[in-house]
């Protein structure tokens, strides 16, 4: 997959991963590996990205004697993931007119 894409993919992954509740890297990795493979590496810099962009907010708790940061969706976040679901049929439209011209299957 292209590496572009799948950003913007994992970008909304994790926005997803917040909508329930807040989370922390190493649960974000474990709910998002589900769909793709990510990596420490390639989690933390999203999450500084989209705490940048307003996307997330972050808070600092302790947990069994060690400081772990936690994540929120916000509503910049929010609405992040409904621009990308509105994107959604526009993209759908573009894979199936692939999918006919290309006989790649």
């Amino acid at each position: 997959m292209d590496i572009q894409l799948k950003r913007g993919y994992i970008e909304i992954c994790v926005l997803a991963s917040m909508l329930k509740e807040e989370t922390y890297g190493y649960k974000l990795i474990k709910d998002v590996s589900y769909v793709m493979d990510i990596s420490e590496s390639t989690l933390y810099p999203i999450l500084k990205r989209l705490e940048a962009s307003g996307c997330v907010s972050s808070r600092n708790a302790e947990y069994n004697s060690r400081l772990r940061k936690y994540y929120s969706i916000t509503n910049i976040g929010r609405e992040r993931i409904k621009e990308f679901m509105s994107d959604w049929n526009d993209v759908m439209k573009i894979y199936e007119y692939i999918k006919g011209e290309c006989d790649c299957e």
